[in-house]
């Protein structure tokens, strides 16, 4: 399963504390970050996580992310 939330995450420093606060309460994720997107996109990839655990890690630490519908038959 992959999920793609758009976020106000703005620096490199930023994701060094978020992943791993994610990765405590959802093991086993493969979590990435494109900074350079004007939506500072993450994109999470794992067997089985609910996007509102993902949405509160982040909350918690004082950041936004809306989880981006999909279409993965749009992707090549």
């Amino acid at each position: 399963m992959v999920k793609v939330f758009k976020t106000d995450v703005l620096y490199a420093e930023m994701v060094k504390a978020i992943i791993p606060d994610i990765l405590r309460q959802v093991p086993d994720l493969k979590i990435t970050f494109d900074l350079e997107d004007e939506d500072k996109i993450m994109r999470i990839e794992g067997d089985s996580f609910k996007a509102e655990d993902i949405l509160f890690c982040l909350k918690k630490q004082g950041h936004s992310c809306i989880e981006l519908p999909i279409d993965l038959n749009l992707i090549g």
